[in-house]
């Protein structure tokens, strides 16, 4: 049982869960990947309502849930906001070079197409 004192945990999948086919599954939406280029350049975690999507609250959730559950961020709390950070070391470790590559594709189509 929760009570009012204890933080509020997420589930995440652990290291081990974590499959490419997710992965890329997350990364694959245009606004996932935008909350993904974001937290890639940040220098810390990031709350939710940092970012300034082009869509309703409830599908800025259900974003971050996906990219959660897939494993490509965690989420923890802070008082009442919602943390989040890019889990590279553990991309990284299990999929060497992949997010740079897609961080850096994605990176160029902006600039092709005058994206943010």
């Amino acid at each position: 049982m929760t009570t009012a004192t204890s933080p509020r945990v997420l589930a995440h999948p652990t290291r081990d869960e974590i499959r490419l086919e997710n992965v890329l599954h997350a990364l694959s939406e245009p606004m996932r990947l935008r909350v993904v280029r974001e937290l890639a350049t940040a220098e810390g975690d990031l709350s939710c309502s940092h970012f300034d999507l082009p869509v309703t609250k409830s599908t800025t959730t259900h974003h971050f849930r996906v990219l959660r559950e897939n494993g490509v961020i965690q989420q923890i709390y802070q008082g009442t906001a919602k943390m989040n950070g890019l889990r590279r070391a553990d991309l990284d470790a299990l999929f060497p070079g992949l997010l740079d590559s897609v961080l850096a594709a994605a990176g160029r189509q902006a600039e092709r197409h005058g994206d943010s």
